[in-house]
């Protein structure tokens, strides 16, 4: 018998905020601490949650704004291959809902104890030059475009793009 390869999923709703210029983003920590870069506000969907509420509870967690969901622009589906899931590795299938959305309450915060140490509005013309995540590209693609099936056309992962 061959290696054995688990199979992981993670369903994640993020949330693309933009005004002027600028994009909410919040900055992604590693749980040992030694990798960071900019991510889009919003995360994991618990079990049983809706993608809905979870973009709105992730986004207040991690910037300290309350949001409304104006739309959804659509959904990003890769599979990563993980080192971290054992001797023969594993696969990890990602699945992203983004969403529209616009800020209704609250005060711009970092959050505390939680995946991200940073939340900031960053200069559009900035992003490029930024160790970033998938979701930023694909948000920002999304929202830009706004494909009438909802499909985000991939991201390639390399330079300063990360996982």
């Amino acid at each position: 018998m061959g290696p054995v390869t688990t199979e992981f999923m993670r369903l994640a709703a993020y949330g693309v905020c933009t005004r002027d210029d600028q994009i909410l983003l919040a900055r992604y920590v590693s749980p040992d601490g030694d990798r960071r870069h900019w991510t889009l506000p919003g995360g994991r969907v618990e079990h049983a949650e809706d993608p809905y509420d979870a973009v709105g509870r992730e986004f207040e967690e991690e910037t300290g704004y309350r949001i409304r969901v104006d739309r959804l622009l659509g959904i990003d589906s890769r599979r990563e291959l993980v080192d971290w899931a054992g001797p023969d590795g594993g696969s990890m299938h990602r699945v992203a809902i983004f969403y529209a959305v616009r800020i209704v309450g609250g005060e711009l915060r970092h959050e505390v104890d939680g995946s991200t140490d940073l939340a900031a509005w960053v200069p559009t013309s900035e992003v490029a030059a930024a160790t970033r995540s998938t979701s930023v590209d694909v948000g920002i693609r999304l929202a830009a475009a706004r494909p009438a099936d909802g499909r985000a056309e991939p991201v390639a992962v390399g330079g300063l793009v990360r996982y």
